[in-house]
């Protein structure tokens, strides 16, 4: 988060602040014109700190690789770790490589990957230029912004805000605890509803994964 955005949170209201919002409207139509000449776009998410080595990263590289050849573009957050993953395999592919980033504190910088970047000052403008340009998430293991990007997509989904579209979580042994807090925590004490729980799915080969979205999505 940039020292301005953190300024702004800590600033209250003021008729000054009004300001700001020219800003946010610059920032979304950026954005759209860009987003507007991508077709058929995958976001995947997952962690800024996976390295080159772990298994998750060459696995992401293969997927957008094989997303790539199946006629979809590929979008990220424009970072390190599974992001550059994802942009990797989707440029070495010859596809469309979105790179969406926004600064943050620590880890979050541009990878070299992405063949069509987009910067953001706002997070929540990139969240929602995600869902506008995706026909499918595709969630590898990360941290809390890996989570509160599925977790805005569920609840988008289940209370009918955006039209469904394939949500992919994938990792099974990564996402097992979860989903079996999930069943245990909400499902059963009924704050969540059975059907809820297929909203997502778990899949772990990439070629399976290309084919499932597919079956969604016509290309």
């Amino acid at each position: 988060m940039a020292l301005d955005d953190r300024q702004y949170l800590l600033d209250s209201l003021t008729p000054a602040e009004s300001w700001r919002i020219f800003r946010i409207m610059a920032e979304f139509v950026d954005a759209i014109d860009v987003l507007s000449r991508v077709d058929r776009a995958v976001t995947i998410f997952g962690s800024a700190r996976t390295k080159t080595e772990d298994p998750y990263y060459e696995k992401t590289r293969l997927l957008a690789d094989g997303l790539v050849q199946a006629g979809f573009s590929v979008i990220s957050g424009g970072g390190p770790g599974i992001m550059e993953a994802a942009n990797r395999g989707a440029t070495e592919a010859g596809g469309t490589s979105v790179g969406m980033n926004i600064e943050l504190p620590f880890e979050q910088k541009p990878n070299p990957y992405a063949n069509l970047a987009i910067n953001y000052h706002y997070f929540f403008i990139r969240k929602v230029m995600f869902v506008k340009s995706s026909v499918a998430y595709v969630v590898m293991p990360g941290g809390f912004g890996t989570l509160d990007e599925l977790f805005e997509a569920l609840t988008l989904i289940q209370t009918k805000r955006i039209k469904a579209f394939p949500v992919i979580l994938v990792g099974s042994e990564f996402w097992r605890g979860l989903i079996s807090w999930m069943r245990r925590m909400l499902l059963n004490t009924g704050m969540i509803s059975e059907g809820d729980l297929d909203l997502f799915q778990v899949i772990d080969d990439p070629d399976e994964i290309v084919r499932h979205i597919q079956r969604f999505v016509i290309v």
